[in-house]
């Protein structure tokens, strides 16, 4: 079956395209900037231009297609309109655009940041999201809360698919976080997913039957401290996060039960250890 792709040029699709098309699947892929594409058309894929917010782009890339991968989103350096423009309203059009050319699979990518603060244990599929009052987590809600409902109504064959922190395959996240999580306290964690297992993961949600209307958490088995997060990117520890207050240590932390139980999902790489030991950061 031809499977469409978007924000397949992003850090998470240009690794997870490949993958697919190792697997000899057909691929389109639907990019603004066709030059951004042209390793994956190398590799095989379709590329049509187009824009998420262009309804001819959507008519045209979704022609004769039988699933749906939407990994395209607006996170970093873009204003609160571009990012519900993109995470909400685009990914709704995309999903109606969806139904009217009769796909038979929908797995639209989110985050566990949706979850907001710690609940006193992992965070769960079934619990109510309390996004951090950013655009991004906020529209990524309100596009999963859409989704569900096209589902309900309209026969959206969905399947949401919530990413940890995604790394490894020379994507510079780890070191990235360094920036963001400088004042953390030293034991305060942080889930990850490695891009093998986001791979993993979107391909059994794509494959699966059944599963319609579901939601799946995808992390690793082991979460890293911000001390470890420095000793892996060859930072010394930082003096004042050893005097920081507590941190609720289930803040950001997911259960993976539901994906590992239902769809057979168990990481490559269960620790960011076994990442670094196999050469795979």
């Amino acid at each position: 079956m031809t499977i469409l792709v978007t924000g397949a040029t992003g850090r998470v699709g240009s690794r997870f395209v490949p993958r697919l098309l190792r697997r000899a699947e057909p691929v389109r892929v639907l990019a603004r900037d066709p030059r951004r594409a042209e390793p994956l058309a190398r590799l095989g894929a379709e590329v049509v231009a187009g824009d998420l917010r262009d309804d001819g782009a959507l008519v045209a890339a979704l022609k004769g297609v039988a699933a749906v991968v939407h990994l395209g989103a607006a996170f970093r350096e873009v204003g609160d309109e571009e990012a519900v423009a993109v995470n909400r309203t685009a990914t709704v059009a995309l999903a109606e655009a969806a139904v009217r050319a009769g796909v038979s699979r929908f797995v639209s990518v989110g985050t566990t940041l949706v979850y907001g603060p710690g609940r006193g244990r992992p965070a769960r599929e079934a619990d109510e999201p309390v996004p951090p009052g950013w655009a991004y987590t906020t529209s990524k809600v309100a596009a999963e809360q859409a989704l569900l409902r096209l589902h309900r109504t309209e026969g959206l064959p969905v399947r949401i698919v919530r990413l940890a922190f995604v790394y490894g395959e020379g994507d510079p996240h780890l070191a990235e976080s360094l920036a963001w999580a400088s004042d953390w306290p030293a034991h305060k964690r942080l889930h990850l997913v490695h891009h093998a297992d986001v791979g993993q993961a979107l391909i059994r949600a794509l494959q699966a039957d059944g599963v319609d209307g579901r939601t799946y958490n995808v992390a690793d088995d082991a979460p890293v401290t911000h001390l470890e997060l420095r000793r892996l990117n060859g930072e010394p520890a930082a003096e004042a996060a050893a005097d920081q207050g507590e941190a609720d240590p289930w803040e950001g932390i997911v259960d993976t039960a539901k994906i590992r139980r239902e769809l057979g999902f168990r990481p490559i790489y269960p620790t960011v250890y076994t990442a670094h030991d196999a050469g795979a950061l």
